[in-house]
């Protein structure tokens, strides 16, 4: 599987990158950046063999199988749409697009043209991920969910200083909710669905953009709860409480590297370590190549229908408190 790498950011140079070196069933065959002085380096570092400047170069050459968009939030669409009407399949990260009617367009395209579509959301691949969708009926009628994940961002005094970074930029569709809350989001959603209300309460910064906030949702039987920070920090974890036990998750939700249930009538603790992978990125790889390989759509649909699901509720929470996107 011949792979084209697109950006030269954190989450390709310290992410993407670094994973797929444990992942020999992927090729890495060329990388894609306005900067050809930054291609050229990252290229030279992880013997790249070609580097373009120029999109529609790219998506001209048949040897390219999949494009994997590692840009700002704001150009998800623009970069899988023209992949996919070129022929191209698409690893695109989270979020991906800035609105759930993109997201529906991208998925019926692909669709459309019988090629794969995949969101890089590295929670749902992760083995922990699965054990804990197993693990949830033996906590029995779940009562509330909780997820935090808060963490001072590196880009932050920057931004008190009066400089705003794609993160921090409404324009760039940047903020809490549609990075580091869109974990949170995923993982709830992931395990149980659309939620039937949305709420998001907000602090927000001086540009308009979410700081940090809080999005509750109510499902039949319960309620969950995703705080997500880039203006201060805490312990990340995540609980799920059912009325014979409950399930927490020990640290970030981007990586679930363990989780612990506690059953309530026989006190029994029980802790799981299941990922084989220290790179958080790998165990998506892996499964996206599979996913390909046995041309398994049906696979593929469902985590589309995951992916819609959680731009529906992120884009009804963002606009309930007022933040407004370039796109909108």
């Amino acid at each position: 599987m011949k792979l084209a790498i697109l950006g030269t950011g954190f989450i390709v140079k310290e992410g993407a990158l670094p994973a797929l070196k444990n992942v020999p069933e992927i090729e890495v065959a060329a990388i894609f950046a306005r900067n050809k002085d930054k291609a050229d380096d990252l290229a030279t570092k992880n013997e790249i063999p070609a580097i373009y400047t120029d999109y529609d170069e790219l998506l001209a050459n048949p040897e390219i199988e999949f494009v994997y968009v590692g840009l700002t939030n704001s150009v998800h669409y623009e970069y899988t749409k023209r992949a996919l009407l070129a022929g191209k399949n698409v690893i695109v990260e989270k979020p991906f697009a800035s609105t759930a009617a993109e997201v529906a367009e991208l998925r019926d395209l692909a669709l459309s043209k019988n090629l794969y579509v995949f969101e890089a959301v590295t929670l749902l691949h992760l083995p922990n991920f699965a054990a804990i969708r197993e693990a949830l009926p033996k906590l029995g009628k779940i009562r509330a969910v909780v997820a935090n994940y808060s963490q001072y961002s590196s880009r932050y005094d920057k931004y008190l200083a009066g400089e705003v970074l794609p993160v921090f930029d409404p324009a760039r569709s940047g903020g809490a909710l549609y990075d580091i809350n869109i974990y949170n989001l995923n993982f709830i959603i992931g395990l149980f669905g659309a939620p039937l209300e949305v709420q998001y309460t907000a602090n927000i910064g001086f540009n308009g953009v979410d700081i940090s906030g809080l999005v509750t949702m109510k499902y039949d039987g319960f309620f969950a709860a995703a705080l997500g920070a880039k203006d201060s920090e805490s312990p990340s974890f995540i609980s799920i409480q059912g009325e014979k036990g409950y399930v927490k998750v020990l640290g970030a939700p981007n990586e679930l590297t363990a989780f612990e249930m506690h059953l309530r009538n026989s006190g029994e603790i029980t802790k799981y370590e299941l990922n084989k992978y220290s790179h958080r990125m790998v165990h998506e790889f892996k499964e996206f190549e599979r996913i390909y390989r046995e041309k398994n759509f049906n696979e593929m649909r469902g985590w589309l229908d995951v992916s819609l699901a959680v731009l529906q509720t992120a884009e009804k929470a963002r606009k309930q408190a007022g933040i407004i996107f370039a796109c909108d």
